[in-house]
């Protein structure tokens, strides 16, 4: 039916539209009023209606193809919509599933800006420590800290050098140096340049055994000439701290964690300043012109005096000259059987002799960058200024003189164990803790064994 009947008897009191359809169509069912008496169809009063209210005739239900087929459809279903809205009013009711699923999804859409900023922190993690986007952004200088500008330049020819083979103790050493470094540099976005020592022939001569170390900075400073500090490294280091950025540990508050004035501490017993008239007043200076910006060398002291295990150089045109002439061949070809430690005795000789050097060197303290082991220094071990401290987490050890009676391999791998010990994640700290709970508890319940002897006495 177009129209549903009306509930008062005689039909609907609207004027012509009780009389049947004159077009041959279906016949209207309201009958009654024949006011005017003239036959009046239902389209037609239809479209007088929409002229007079300015819109769209009304489209009866199944009229048109989508309509009826939409409306067969639905008729073939085992109910209809309005019946399946019927039944479905209230079914949650009595089931607590239902209720439960309600209630979680009303307290995240309650929630969702405090959701939806943790997601966005989850994602900040994942993109940046997760992913190697977080080498990009440490490696920039733009919009991060900053890494592109340091290198670490690490010699894997310990063991022998250029004269010897290394054997197997001194390959594993190399392995988990190098390990150590790479694992480091690509927390930090800093670039590693491993040198392999047995393959530069051309130092081969026995008078610049070791002094290669200068010429290999300086080739590092061409292959990159966008970066401003080298850290030198010994084979026979171990970074203990990976979570230590240098920037945080050191070149953020230079001032602070070096100092100018040799007489801090001076094993050589180097006078200083110097005091001739000829020079400048910054040279006489015992702290040159105090700021960082002019420091180009840093170097840390053990209880022989400069250590050059682990230091730090700058690109500078001083820089340039001071390798032109720690690289001179009257150096290590007069001097080698002089100077015992070779490159590091030529640097202490140059900076006791030539004053133009001593304002752009800085000393940092030693167990800052370069702590040492128990025998190196001391075979106690306990100087504060010079030895690993386990409770005071020192940056780096390095294994100074581990090949003149002691075990290179042993220490290394010793240190090793403890790095990864002092630096577990949480997850790793839980599993540690329970493990040491399970294996207290087995200890607690094992019988104790009684003295023979007490036994035979008794």
């Amino acid at each position: 039916m177009s129209r549903s009947p009306s509930p008062r008897p005689g039909g609907w009191s609207s004027p012509g539209l009780n009389t049947p359809y004159d077009t041959g169509g279906r016949t209207s069912p309201m009958r009654g009023y024949a006011n005017g008496g003239s036959n009046v169809t239902w389209a037609s009063a239809q479209a007088k209606s929409a002229e007079v209210k300015g819109y769209n005739a009304f489209s009866p239900r199944n009229q048109g193809f989508f309509g009826r087929h939409f409306r067969n459809l639905s008729t073939s279903l085992p109910f209809s919509y309005a019946e399946k809205e019927k039944l479905g009013r209230g079914r949650s009711q009595g089931n607590a599933f239902a209720q439960l699923l309600n209630r979680v999804g009303w307290n995240l859409w309650r929630l969702r800006k405090l959701i939806g900023t943790l997601l966005a922190i989850i994602l900040w993690i994942i993109l940046f420590y997760a992913t190697p986007l977080h080498r990009i952004w440490r490696r920039s200088s733009a919009l991060g800290v900053g890494g592109n500008k340091f290198v670490l330049i690490l010699a894997a020819n310990q063991g022998g050098g250029v004269m010897e083979w290394k054997g197997p103790r001194e390959w594993a050493i190399e392995r988990d140096s190098v390990k150590n470094k790479k694992k480091y540099t690509q927390n930090w976005g800093y670039d590693l340049e491993i040198v392999d020592m047995s393959t530069k022939k051309r130092y081969a001569h026995e008078w610049r055994e070791s002094w290669e170390k200068v010429d290999t900075i300086r080739n590092a400073m061409r292959k990159y000439p966008h970066a401003e500090w080298f850290w030198w490294l010994d084979t026979n280091t171990f970074i203990m701290e990976p979570s230590y950025s240098l920037q945080k540990h050191i070149f953020n508050q230079l001032n602070d964690v070096t100092y100018r004035d040799i007489r801090h501490y001076n094993p050589l017993n180097i006078s200083h300043p110097p005091t001739d008239d000829y020079l400048d007043p910054e040279t006489r200076s015992p702290v040159g012109d105090g700021k960082a910006n002019s420091i180009n060398l840093i170097v840390p002291q053990d209880c022989g005096g400069f250590n050059l295990g682990s230091f730090f150089i700058r690109r500078s045109v001083w820089t340039d000259r001071l390798l032109d002439i720690w690289w001179d061949p009257v150096g290590y070809e007069q001097k080698h059987m002089e100077w015992e430690h070779k490159e590091q005795d030529a640097l202490e000789y140059m900076y006791t002799n030539q004053p133009w050097i001593r304002p752009h060197v800085a000393f940092i303290h030693q167990r800052k960058v370069n702590s040492f082991p128990p025998g190196a220094c001391g075979e106690k071990g306990d100087d504060p200024n010079i030895h690993y401290k386990e409770k005071d987490r020192d940056f780096l050890v390095n294994m100074a003189g581990c090949e003149w009676g002691r075990d290179c391999w042993a220490e290394m791998y010793t240190y090793r164990q403890l790095s990864n010990r002092l630096n577990r994640n949480p997850w790793e700290k839980f599993k540690d803790w329970i493990s040491d709970s399970v294996k207290h508890m087995r200890e607690k319940k094992k019988p104790d064994k009684k003295d023979p002897k007490k036994k035979k006495s008794g």
